[in-house]
Order: structure tokens, then C-alpha cells, then sequence
């Protein structure tokens, strides 16, 4: 493993997928252009907005020179995660000659304290090891925001960075539901940490899901599990244990149905039989009480 990065980086890019982000896209904007470090790059990819989203994403790029807006075709609905991927990989052409030293997947409805990134890579800084980190996702909840429920060593995908050795080491994202299990999977594989930062807020205007509802949010996990490679024993415990969660019914009958029809329908797996071994491995460790990935 090289930790070569392991000095004190300020050298950063950023990726943004946006679709009808017109309400929370000028938000983000001011948060990461009143950063204490700003990007080397912040490419925008308005992926096929109806709401004004690309021409307000035109003028942020026009203001700004180290921001660029990229525009992508609409391509149907986003509720298979694939899409989200696919705007991401679009892109990261313009991104990818700059010499970072960090990669930030970032959602377009955030908004950050001014010294977000100068405090994330402290951390890493910190820790040589940390391959994958990011800050507390606090969710909108009726005129508030409160912290959502993340285990330590998850980072939630609105909020992602990659440090460069580990990202080349995981050869990127996956372009289908599941990506932001399978790269810290990988990362883990490989000797990575991976840190939520629990001291670092990120308030998020839409909760996660948002956009499709419950349960078709509900869905899309299930088949991301699946694709993933979740043992179909942990999976079955899963939804057992979010039938105490809310939405109580919906999210644990949507887990098992995205999860069902995905098998039934033949849905292809990670094609890394390496990494499905590992992730039922340490899933059965974890149900066994033992130490693994799933703290």
C-alpha cells in the first residue's frame, strides 16, 4: 500500500451528479465556495434537469473558474442507482488529468461548514490508512435536521472522499446499484479503513431516499444487496431488524422484494467472486458475534 499521501494534501476535485437540484444546488455551491482549501476542480454534471437546475449550474461555472459544468442527457429515472453512476462517470474526463490528491463524491442539496474539507483531511492526514471518509449526514425532518444513522466505518454517498491510492487501488465505482457498498468493501479488502466523522455536520436538505419515496427506496437497497452479494441469511435478519425501523412495514417488505426479484430476475452479481467470499465471510462474523466490517 503506498501512503505517499500521507503529508499534508490540499490538493482536491470534486463530482456532483445533479438532476432538479434548483432549490439546493446554489446552497451547496456557497458552502464549498466559501471553503477554507477550495477544489482544484468541481465539475457539476446537470444530468438531464427539467427544473432550471443546467442553467444555474452554467452560471456557477461562468462565476467561478475552478467550477465546470458538464451536461448530460436524461436517460430515464434514477430510482436503479446506475443512473446516478453513469452522470458521475460523465464527468470524470474533466477531472482526471488534474493532479488531486483526493476525490469527493458530493451530493448537490448539502451544505457545509466553511472549514469542512480543511478539518476531513486533518483526518486523514491522521490516519495514513483511511482510504474512504466524510462527515455526519444530518437529514431535513420536519423544520429540522437531525443526524442520521450511520455505522463509524460507513460514509454515506452524498458525502465521499477517496484518498487517490486507495481510489486507484478499488479501480473506482461500480455503475450499478450497490457502488457505495462495493468500493469500501474493496477499500477493506486492501487494508483501508473507512470513517464517517462524527464531529464534522453535513446537513442534507432531502433525506436520503427522498427522491424516490420509501419504497422504492426500500427496493433499490434490497437489489443493491443482492448485486453486492449479501448472504441470503444476513439479508433475511436485515429485514427482520428493520421491520423495528421506520418506515416499519415498507422499508423491511421493500428490502425483501428488491432482494427477491433480483434473484428471481437473474440480476447480474459483482463480477468479483473474491469480493462476494469476503462480504458473506464477514457477514457471518458478524451474526457470530466476532469481530468484522459490519461493527
Amino acid at each position: 500500500m503506498n501512503s505517499a499521501n500521507s503529508g499534508k494534501p490540499k490538493r482536491y476535485v470534486i463530482i456532483t451528479p445533479v438532476r432538479d437540484e434548483a432549490r439546493h444546488i446554489e446552497e451547496t455551491v456557497k458552502s464549498v465556495a466559501q471553503q477554507t482549501i477550495v477544489p482544484l476542480q468541481w465539475v457539476i454534471v446537470d444530468d438531464g434537469s427539467t427544473d432550471g437546475t443546467g442553467e444555474m449550474v452554467d452560471y456557477f461555472s461562468a462565476k467561478w473558474s475552478w467550477i465546470s459544468a458538464v451536461h448530460a442527457p436524461h436517460q430515464g429515472p434514477r430510482a436503479n442507482a446506475s443512473r446516478v453512476m453513469e452522470a458521475f462517470y460523465h464527468g470524470y474526463p474533466s477531472v482526471a488529468s488534474f493532479d488531486w490528491d483526493f476525490l469527493v463524491k458530493l451530493d448537490g442539496d448539502l451544505s457545509l461548514e466553511p472549514d469542512y474539507f480543511e478539518r476531513c483531511f486533518e483526518e486523514f492526514q491522521n490516519d495514513p490508512l483511511l482510504g474512504i471518509g466524510g462527515g455526519l449526514i444530518w437529514s431535513a425532518s420536519c423544520g429540522t435536521f437531525k443526524p442520521d444513522h450511520c455505522p463509524l466505518n460507513h460514509v454515506r454517498g452524498a458525502t465521499k472522499i477517496y484518498r487517490r491510492t486507495c481510489w486507484e487501488a478499488i479501480g473506482g465505482l461500480l455503475r450499478t446499484p450497490g457502488w457505495d457498498t462495493v468500493d469500501e468493501v474493496k477499500a477493506q479488502m486492501s487494508g483501508w479503513k473507512i470513517r464517517t466523522f462524527r464531529d464534522l455536520k453535513v446537513l442534507h436538505f432531502r433525506p436520503t431516499g427522498a427522491a424516490e419515496g420509501a419504497w422504492l427506496n426500500a427496493v433499490k437497497d434490497g437489489r443493491a444487496d443482492y448485486i453486492t452479494g449479501y448472504h441470503p441469511l444476513f439479508m433475511l435478519l436485515k429485514c427482520i431488524k428493520r421491520m423495528f425501523q421506520k418506515p416499519h412495514v415498507v422499508g423491511s417488505c421493500g428490502l425483501m422484494y428488491g432482494f427477491a426479484g433480483a434473484y428471481l430476475h437473474r440480476t447480474p452479481q459483482v463480477d468479483d467472486k473474491a469480493l462476494i467470499r469476503y462480504v458473506r465471510k464477514q457477514q457471518m462474523r458478524r451474526l457470530l458475534l466476532q469481530d468484522s466490517i459490519w461493527k
